[in-house]
């Protein structure tokens, strides 16, 4: 029966969606069995009587986009269920037809795979962004299920921009950027070249329209130029492999339109400098060819030092495996050169979907699915840590496609980072229990500090401690998304806990004041106070306290209030109230500020952040006087008798401009017990220097000592703390 629809199809009318199913047929008829061929053709019929009568703003029949993405994925050689809910993947969302009834009539994976595709799309969220971060966010929750959601959801966008033209130009650019961030990034993520080329194309021609038919025009008018060139190169190489007695294939490669405009950006080159490049493909079968074509093109033109890449030892994150290399050519042109086996090939340009396209028995396909899989999982750990939705889209986009770093864990495992990566991601890259109790590092057995960037071929040991937690301060150089996810995840619980912790101090100290002690109040009365407030819980209303977004005066006067809904006045000014004692445990709720760096022994106030907590300052700090004029916002604090730790301070240093005086001053510091964290030069002369030198101190007394010591030096003109 299917053959006889297939027959009356070529006798009718040659409509867009007939070309497009004989299309579909020649090209799956070559690697499915019959019945899977059947049962795509028995998918395409339910499909194109579910979407009867419904056109696209082309005017075309709806049913030619299901059946070109379908195409798409028979290019790639997907699996039957994969092609079939191609076909179907709008039915659900666009039509009557249910989920329950696809499993009934094709099979339950069918049916899933439609139904992961059609839920992205079912969103009810209040902005664009918000929408398009959770559909991303659901997008990868499916994928993690089943690889192929994605290669189906790349081919439906790759068609949706090919067909762009009808739509309004605003809403042209708006899918084109949404497809250049998300999209993009994900097809090359995945190892899928081929699709990722041609979106990278008509992303770029419909954001810059005027840009993209300029450089088109240039290219064709140089093409002509360069014809005598490229044979010229593609023969010698040819030769000279021939001579080997290699068996290969060589093919001349155009950059698309859209790498040329990107490398004219980033090198900021003109478009002739780009198209000066001559690019060569070069095929073997064997990777020991790989390594004997590429001696045999060194031999035959020079490299350029430094323009060699070897991905075939050490493949891309995304699996793309190849070698890359850079010649100068006959009449001193540049030649880019990339060699890889026919299998690398398949890999590079189909990416995960070779999982289900070639079952050669080669392993390849199986490693870049398992290196795709394991970066789904990373993912989806990112997203249970994440707030929201677009605090995890920030965090995907960050982890997509960096330029990678190659390192090697103590036991010589290798672990693959992105550029510019430090100790803390490496750490948390292994395990994200190493990256939270990391406190030092061996690189090459020389101990190294944390914010250390990492570079190719180091052998890294991260040291750890049952203590050590992760510090608010790594998120400034950390680069990625899994490091920044956790430590993120960690502050917010831990910052919450502080503060609820530093709220209930601040509100038994109100109520001490009022004679009052918490635990005596009544749980009714607390409970008509959370009702009054409008907050869910005490928890909750302490740690607004701790936050300072709720003065604890005012709690603890509505708590001392008989009528908690009467009118409340504020404290008396002259009323002496015992100051908040500062023990230095608090952790982020109570910070000391920058401005000043107040230290034990320093005379202090401190002032409500609204949202983070009690500010620190120095009494003496031009900051705090403009606090001290907001009665409601600050508060009496003094310093701990039994406060230890180390506190940061800075000097300002007036030195003779001498070889070797930072050396002293460094020297005679450290010789007193106390470490330098930063210098910086304010002014310099041929005579004199002045440094601004911050230190790392236990109080006022040691840094007393400190500055008496300094002002021994005979170098030393002069020397003053700053305070703002």
């Amino acid at each position: 029966m299917t053959e006889v629809a297939i027959t009356n199809f070529s006798t009718k009318a040659d409509l867009p969606e007939k070309r497009l199913l004989r299309n579909l047929r020649s090209i799956i008829d070559g690697y499915l069995n019959k019945e899977q061929v059947d049962s795509i053709i028995h998918a395409y019929q339910f499909a194109a009587d579910a979407h009867h009568g419904q056109f696209r703003n082309s005017g075309e029949a709806y049913i030619c986009h299901p059946l070109s993405v379908a195409i798409s994925l028979a290019e790639m050689h997907m699996d039957a269920q994969g092609v079939a809910a191609a076909i179907l993947h709008d039915v659900v969302e666009d039509t009557p037809i249910s989920k329950e009834q696809i499993a009934e009539e094709f099979s339950q994976d069918v049916a899933n795979l439609v139904d992961a595709v059609t839920k992205l799309t079912q969103l009810d969220n209040k902005s664009r962004a918000e929408a398009q971060a959770e559909n991303v966010r659901k997008m990868l929750l499916a994928m993690a299920k089943d690889l192929r959601v994605i290669i189906v959801k790349l081919a439906d966008r790759l068609h949706n921009m090919q067909t762009l033209g009808s739509m309004p130009a605003e809403k042209k650019r708006r899918i084109a950027k949404e497809t250049q961030e998300i999209y993009v990034p994900l097809a090359n993520r995945l190892s899928m070249n081929s699709i990722r080329h041609q979106l990278e194309s008509l992303c770029f021609k419909s954001i810059y329209p005027n840009r993209y038919k300029a450089i088109q025009q240039a290219v064709k008018k140089a093409r002509g130029n360069r014809r005598e060139i490229v044979n010229t190169i593609e023969n010698a190489i040819k030769n000279r492999l021939n001579q080997a007695g290699l068996i290969f294939d060589v093919e001349g490669r155009e950059k698309n339109i859209a790498s040329i405009y990107k490398k004219m950006q980033r090198q900021k080159i003109s478009f002739s400098n780009v198209f000066d490049v001559y690019a060569f493909r070069i095929y073997c079968d064997q990777v020991d060819d790989c390594y004997r074509i590429l001696g045999c093109v060194h031999n035959l033109y020079k490299p350029i030092p430094g323009k060699f890449k070897d991905y075939i030892a050490l493949p891309k994150a995304n699996g793309y495996q190849s070698l890359h290399t850079i010649l100068m050519g006959p009449y001193g042109v540049p030649i880019e050169i990339q060699i890889r086996t026919h299998e690398m090939h398949r890999m590079a340009e189909s990416g995960i979907a070779a999982h289900w396209l070639y079952k050669s028995g080669e392993s390849s396909g199986e490693h870049v699915r398992a290196q795709a899989t394991e970066w789904l999982r990373d993912l989806l750990e990112i997203q249970k840590t994440a707030g929201n939705s677009l605090e995890f889209i920030d965090n995907l986009k960050i982890d997509l496609f960096p330029q990678e770093v190659f390192v090697f864990t103590p036991q010589g495992n290798i672990i693959k980072l992105p550029r510019g990566a430090t100790i803390v991601d490496f750490a948390y890259a292994v395990h994200t229990d190493i990256g939270s109790t990391c406190v030092s590092a061996r690189i090459d057995n020389k101990l190294i500090p944390l914010q250390t960037q990492l570079e190719n071929g180091m052998t890294v040991e991260v040291i750890t401690a049952s203590w050590a937690r992760p510090n608010p301060l790594w998120l400034n150089h950390i680069i990625t998304a899994k490091a920044r996810s956790s430590i993120r995840n960690y502050l917010k619980n831990f910052q919450q806990q502080d503060a609820i912790n530093l709220g209930r101090r601040l509100l038994e100290k109100e109520l001490k004041n009022l004679n009052i002690n918490l635990t005596n109040i009544e749980n009714s009365r607390i409970l008509e106070l959370l009702d009054v407030m409008q907050i869910d819980s005490m928890d909750k209303l302490l740690e607004d306290i701790g936050l300072g977004n709720k003065m604890p005066i005012l709690v603890a006067k509505h708590l001392a209030q008989e009528d908690i809904h009467a009118a409340i006045k504020l404290e008396d000014k002259n009323t002496k109230h015992a100051p908040l004692i500062i023990k230095g445990t608090e952790g982020m709720v109570i910070t000391l500020a920058k401005c000043c760096h107040p230290i034990p022994g320093d005379h202090i106030i401190g002032f409500f952040n609204p949202g983070k907590g009690i500010v620190i300052h120095h009494h003496e700090c031009r900051n705090s006087k403009d606090v001290r004029k907001q009665q409601s916002s600050w508060i009496d604090v003094e310093w701990s008798p039994d406060l230890s730790g180390e506190f940061s301070v800075e000097l300002r240093i007036e030195l003779l401009n001498q070889r070797g005086t930072l050396a002293t001053i460094a020297s005679t510091i450290s010789s007193l017990d106390a470490n330098i964290e930063s210098v910086t030069i304010a002014d310099q002369d041929d005579k004199v220097s002045i440094d601004l030198i911050t230190l790392a101190v236990r109080d006022r007394v040691h840094l007393a000592n400190i500055i008496r010591k300094l002002k021994k030096l005979f170098i030393i003109l002069k020397i003053t703390r700053t305070k703002a």
